[in-house]
């Protein structure tokens, strides 16, 4: 589970700093910088995925999650004299162990949390890596490049705890790392003791393949769809591999509840329900159109009384909320999703009843769901949970939960938390903060007060 990022010189994000927890959302207006933040996950995620061994980062095209452009697009105020860099952290399922050898008495170390920091500069057309560290509560291991010098350097931070030995006759500087997580394989044969360094990289990846993203846009829903038995990693970014997801969890027999120790249902059975649940139909199936045709149609009924139709002929905040509602019970527990504005095309009642969803699946299923939304309606229904403790959805606090409000002054983004006390009340609203409902008000009342007045007039007259 993501921790904190930490990042300086980021589109319009001088410097960036947020701590995540299993339920994130960002609020604010447009151009905010709030859809950086989730853009700066993908771009680490799509550079880990690319097969461009020499792409220190992988600015993306219109095949990736994120199109970035260059490093002068990306960086603060497209200034490219200035370096990026980032810290994330994150906490890890099964602690980090290695053994150093070089010791008398072996010595072990165990690690829960970790992360990576990198600081990249550009020169020309290339980008170099100035800094490539992995962290712990202990000590970091850092890659440098020498200044002025060829080459670079790996050092211990704490070298009373844990210190690196040179193999015989390789005193030679390491080469630059290919991409900004990767050491170079020279590590491993340079120095007696460094083998361990594969597995920060190899935790690095495994989070980054943890890392799903969905977008706020989604494909039109079809009147049938083709199935070969594949199963997809997820619904993908406009929901188009949805229905592979339905009947391939539905092949396997995937099984969910919606709380920790409830009755199971099939997979079908669990997307039913919530649709019921959030009003929008009364009962959903997928099934073959003819016996081994490989061709499927969704099938649905607005009420109990409804006749049963296909997906594509009743209204849109089916196939809106489908992809997402797919996604967070078909996925590995444990994952973290990226979910940009969940409730467009969705109606006041649903956007609320999406945060029911929120809650169930990051407490029951342990995922980590990290969301930019405009919903007033979303947000009040999560504060309200927050306020009952207990529901139906699983038990949620406002430690579950952080809140965060990003705003744009003077092309510079900054990043405000919103403090959630115990009872789900916000303690310190910004300003503006769903557009100026109260204006609006005293406005709607004076324009009122003065029609009143020339009617008044106008039948006196």
């Amino acid at each position: 589970m993501l921790k904190k990022l930490s990042v300086k010189n980021f589109k319009s994000w001088a410097e960036l700093s947020v701590e995540f927890r299993p339920i994130t959302v960002l609020f604010g207006a447009n151009s905010s910088g709030k859809s950086s933040i989730i853009q700066f996950l993908l771009l680490l995620k799509q550079t880990k995925d690319s097969t461009n061994s020499q792409a220190v980062l992988e600015f993306g095209d219109s095949s990736t999650p994120v199109e970035l452009g260059s490093y002068k697009d990306s960086i603060f105020r497209h200034e490219d004299a200035r370096n990026l860099k980032w810290h994330l952290e994150w906490s890890l399922d099964k602690p980090l162990s290695f053994t150093d050898t070089t010791q008398k008495r072996r010595k072990a170390y165990n690690f829960r949390e970790i992360g990576i920091k990198v600081e990249l500069l550009s020169r020309g057309r290339k980008i170099l890596t100035n800094e490539l560290t992995y962290t712990t509560n202990m000590a970091s291991f850092s890659l440098n490049r020498r200044e002025g010098k060829p080459g670079y350097q790996l050092t211990s931070s704490n070298e009373e705890l844990f210190r690196f030995v040179r193999s015989m006759g390789r005193p030679w500087d390491l080469p630059e790392p290919t991409k900004c997580f990767s050491l170079p394989d020279q590590a491993q044969t340079y120095f007696q003791n460094a083998q361990f360094l594969g597995l920060f990289e190899n935790a690095y990846v495994n989070q980054m393949d943890s890392i799903l993203h969905l977008g706020p846009l989604r494909e039109d829903p079809k009147r049938q769809y083709p199935w070969s038995g594949s199963t997809p990693a997820d619904v993908g970014r406009r929901g188009e591999r949805t229905v592979e997801a339905i009947l391939s969890a539905t092949e396997f027999g995937l099984r969910r509840n919606l709380k920790y120790k409830s009755p199971t249902k099939s997979f079908q059975e669990m997307i039913a329900w919530w649709l019921q649940k959030l009003g929008l139909i009364y009962s959903f199936r997928v099934d073959e159109v003819g016996k081994e045709s490989g061709l499927f149609r969704v099938y649905v009924k607005k009420g109990p009384q409804s006749v049963e139709t296909l997906i594509t002929d009743v209204g849109f905040g089916v196939s809106q909320i489908l992809p997402m509602l797919t996604l967070l019970y078909y996925v590995p527990a444990g994952s973290t999703i990226l979910i940009e504005q969940p409730e467009i095309h969705l109606h006041p009642h649903v956007q609320a009843g999406i945060a029911d969803l929120v809650i169930a699946t990051a407490i029951n299923r342990k995922l980590q769901l990290i969301i930019e939304s405009h919903s007033e309606h979303f947000l009040n229904r999560l504060l309200r949970r927050i306020a009952e403790r207990e529901t139906e959805f699983g038990n949620i606090t406002q430690n579950d939960i952080a809140l965060f409000f990003c705003e744009n002054e003077g092309g510079q983004s900054n990043l405000s938390p919103l403090q959630v006390n115990l009872f789900g009340g916000v303690e310190n609203w910004p300003k503006d903060f769903f557009g100026d409902q109260m204006g609006d008000i005293i406005a709607r009342e004076k324009a009122a007060s003065i029609w009143r007045m020339r009617n008044r007039n106008a039948q006196s007259s």
